[in-house]
C-alpha cells in the first residue's frame, strides 16, 4: 500500500489541529524511493503533482477551549479507493522541483508495500470527556481504628468505669507543623533550659561561745540604791538618838526618810517623838493642817480597828507630806503638858499602827533617856542610829548612851548601831578622824555626811535642793542603815 500526498496520517502530530510545517527535502527523496517500484505509476503521480496540484487540505476541527486535555480528535475516514491524499504537514513548497535526470535503477527491485504498524491502527472514536471533573471528597480518617466486630453470640462486656467517665475522649494529638516533613529531623530549635532560681544561702549561725566574763564592778552609788530597793522582810523602825541636843538628830531623821523615800517611792514616815516640843514638823512636810500626835492619840481607838485602804484614808488626815511626796511626817506636840500622856503603852500602840501602813519608820527621839517613850522606842527599834558632830561633848554624850544601853540589857542594839557623823562646817578636822576610829570599835559601821549650806539656816529641808555630793553621802548612809534587812 502506497502513501499518498496531501493526506494526513491519523495519529500524527498534524492530526491535532496544529499548522503543518514544511516537509524537509530528505522526506521527499524518501517518498520517491519508496514509490519507484511502481513503474509508470510513478510518472503519473509526478505528472499529477506538476499539473494538478492537490486542493488545500481541510483544516481539522480544533478542540474546544478548556483547562485540560479533552481527548483525541476524530479520526479521518479513509477514501474508498484506498489511497490517501497529500498530508498537509508535508506540503510541497513552490520552489521544490523533481530533478528530471533522475532515473531509478532497473536492477533495484521494488520494495514490498509498507505495512501499517499496529500502533497506527484506527482507534474508535474517543469519548469526549468534560473539561474538568471534580475529585471526590475523601472521607476523614478516624483518629483511632475501629474495634473489630463482635462475633455472633459474644456478649457485650462494658467496662465498669464506662458510666463514670461521662463520655471521656482523649485529646487529639497535637497538630504537626507543616515544615515537619521538610526538615526530616535535621533542624531542632535550640531550647534553653529555664534559669534556676537564685539560691539564697541561709545566714550562717556560728556556734555559741560560752565565755565567762567577770561582771563589771558596780559603783558604790548603784549598790547603795539597789539595797534601798530590796524587800526588807517587813516594816522596819529606825531610831535616831543622842541625849545631847544640837547634834542633828532632827536633820538626820528628815534626810534619812527623804533619801529612802526618793528611792522606794512610797511607804516611808518620819515621826517626831520628842516629849518637849520637837521641831520636826516645822522643818519637814507641808503644813496643810495643824494636827499632831496629840490628835492621833485622841482618835486612836477608832483608827486602830480599820483595815486596808480605809485605814490609810483615815490615817492620812493626821499626817503631813513632803513637797515631793516621797515621805510622810507625823509631827510632835508643841505643848509641854502633853508629854505626860505619852506613856509606854500609848507609844507601842502608835508604833504598831505605823507599822501597818509604812515600810520604814524613822523616829526622832528626845533628849530624856529616862522617859517611858524614849525607852519604849529603843526597845521597839530595829536599827539604832547614833547621831553626832565632830565635837568632843557630842561624842562623849553618844558614847555614854551606848554604855547605858548595855546596862539596860540592849547591848545587841548598841553593838549593831550605825554612827552617823554630820559635818556642820566645810572641811575635815583632825577630831573627825579620831571619832571615826573610836566609834568604829563601838558600833557596826560609821557613816559621814558632808556639809551643805542649805542645812545651815535651820529652816525647812528640801531634799532636791541639796548639793549632789550631799545627796550621794546620804544615799550611802541610808543603805548602810538598811543593809542588814535587805533581802
Amino acid at each position: 500500500m502506497g502513501w499518498g500526498r496531501g493526506e494526513a496520517v491519523d495519529g500524527s502530530e498534524t492530526g491535532w489541529g496544529r499548522q503543518a510545517e514544511p516537509a524537509p527535502r530528505w522526506r521527499a527523496l524518501l517518498d520517491r524511493a519508496r514509490l519507484a517500484g511502481r513503474g509508470g505509476e510513478h510518472h503519473d503521480v509526478d505528472h499529477r503533482a506538476e499539473e494538478d496540484p492537490a486542493p488545500p487540505p481541510e483544516t481539522l476541527p480544533r478542540r474546544a477551549a478548556g483547562t485540560g486535555w479533552t481527548g483525541r480528535a476524530q479520526a479521518v475516514a479513509r477514501p474508498a479507493d484506498g489511497s490517501f491524499g497529500a498530508e498537509p504537514a508535508y506540503r510541497v513548497e513552490a520552489t521544490y522541483r523533481v530533478e528530471p535526470a533522475y532515473r531509478v535503477d532497473p536492477r533495484y527491485g521494488g520494495e514490498p508495500a509498507y505495512q501499517a504498524e499496529p500502533a497506527y491502527r484506527a482507534e474508535p472514536e474517543p469519548r469526549v470527556e468534560p473539561s474538568w471533573r471534580a475529585e471526590p471528597v475523601r472521607p476523614p480518617e478516624p483518629a483511632y481504628p475501629e474495634p473489630p466486630p463482635r462475633g455472633r453470640g459474644t456478649a457485650s462486656v462494658e467496662s465498669r468505669y464506662a458510666l463514670l467517665d461521662g463520655g471521656y475522649q482523649p485529646d487529639p494529638p497535637p497538630a504537626e507543623s507543616r515544615y515537619a516533613l521538610l526538615d526530616r529531623g535535621r533542624y531542632r530549635p535550640e531550647v534553653h533550659p529555664a534559669p534556676e532560681p537564685a539560691r539564697i544561702e541561709p545566714p550562717r549561725i556560728e556556734p555559741a561561745r560560752v565565755e565567762w566574763r567577770a561582771p563589771e564592778p558596780e559603783t558604790e552609788l548603784e549598790r547603795a540604791a539597789g539595797v534601798l530597793r530590796r524587800e526588807l522582810g517587813g516594816p522596819r523602825v529606825l531610831a535616831f538618838a543622842n541625849p545631847k541636843g544640837g547634834v542633828h538628830k532632827t536633820t538626820a531623821t528628815v534626810l534619812a526618810a527623804a533619801t529612802v523615800g526618793s528611792v522606794r517611792g512610797r511607804g516611808v514616815l518620819a515621826w517626831d517623838d520628842n516629849e518637849l516640843r520637837g521641831t520636826l514638823g516645822l522643818r519637814a512636810g507641808s503644813a496643810r493642817h495643824a494636827r499632831t500626835i496629840r490628835h492621833l492619840i485622841h482618835d486612836l481607838a477608832q483608827i486602830e480597828i480599820l483595815e486596808g485602804a480605809t485605814l490609810l484614808e483615815h490615817l492620812d488626815d493626821y499626817l503631813r507630806h513632803a513637797s515631793d511626796g516621797s515621805y510622810d511626817v507625823l509631827a510632835g506636840e508643841e505643848s509641854p503638858r502633853f508629854a505626860q500622856r505619852l506613856d509606854q503603852f500609848t507609844v507601842k500602840r502608835v508604833l504598831e499602827l505605823l507599822r501597818r501602813t509604812h515600810d520604814v519608820v524613822c523616829v526622832d527621839t528626845g533628849n530624856n533617856v529616862e522617859s517611858p517613850n524614849w525607852r519604849t522606842v529603843m526597845q521597839a527599834a530595829d536599827q539604832l542610829v547614833v547621831t553626832t558632830v565632830p565635837r568632843e561633848d557630842a561624842a562623849f554624850s553618844a558614847d555614854w548612851m551606848l554604855d547605858l544601853l548595855h546596862e539596860e540589857g540592849m547591848g545587841e542594839l548598841a553593838d549593831n548601831a550605825v554612827t552617823l557623823i554630820s559635818c556642820p562646817t566645810p572641811g575635815r578636822t583632825p577630831l573627825q578622824d579620831d571619832l571615826e576610829r573610836h566609834f568604829a570599835t563601838r558600833t557596826r559601821a560609821v557613816a559621814v555626811v558632808p556639809y551643805d549650806p542649805a542645812l545651815e539656816t535651820g529652816s525647812s529641808i528640801e531634799y532636791h535642793q541639796l548639793q549632789a555630793e550631799t545627796r550621794q553621802g546620804w544615799l550611802k548612809a541610808a543603805s548602810v542603815m538598811l543593809e542588814p534587812f535587805a533581802r
